[in-house]
């Protein structure tokens, strides 16, 4: 990605759609509903001793919260196919590294990509994610840690997501 594209994030058609109908319910019944919840708390009296309204009230805080996050991803996504080739690192695609040793496999882009998979996700503006991004296959890159050390990373495998 292009600084152009920093906000952006790389989603898969199917994962767009998943999170726009989420975002649709939220933003409809779901709006809807806790505005129910709300007015029924409401009329069984005093507020300062009603914990149903503050639930209520609490839930539609993250509710809200929610629908901000899910309308500033799905309006700066990069939905498709990735424009990568297999063996070449980029968001949307698995990648399998050889770090401290040890193999680890990891979605690398958006959490929202990888849906209900117990896949580890990386984003591209993560440290290990901007060191791998754009490298190849048999490539070793190093980043440095946020506890300041270095950290060799060799690439063993990249290929695209697929649910």
């Amino acid at each position: 990605m292009s600084t152009a594209d920093a906000s952006a994030s790389y989603l898969t058609q199917e994962a767009y759609d998943r999170l726009k109908a989420e975002l649709d319910r939220l933003s409809g019944e779901g709006r809807t509903d806790i505005a129910a919840k709300i007015e029924e708390a409401r009329e069984e009296g005093d507020l300062k001793e009603n914990g149903g309204y503050h639930a209520a009230k609490e839930e539609q805080g993250k509710m809200e919260a929610r629908i901000r996050q899910l309308e500033d991803l799905l309006r700066n996504a990069v939905v498709g196919q990735s424009s990568a080739k297999e063996g070449e690192v980029s968001p949307g695609m698995v990648i399998t590294v050889e770090m401290f040793g040890d193999k680890e496999k990891f979605l690398l882009g958006s959490r929202e990509i990888a849906g209900d998979s117990d896949l580890d996700v990386y984003s591209e503006r993560s440290p290990l994610g901007g060191a791998i991004n754009g490298a190849k296959v048999g490539d070793t890159v190093s980043y440095e840690a946020p506890n300041g050390k270095t950290i060799e990373v060799k690439v063993l495998e990249a290929t695209p997501y697929s649910v």
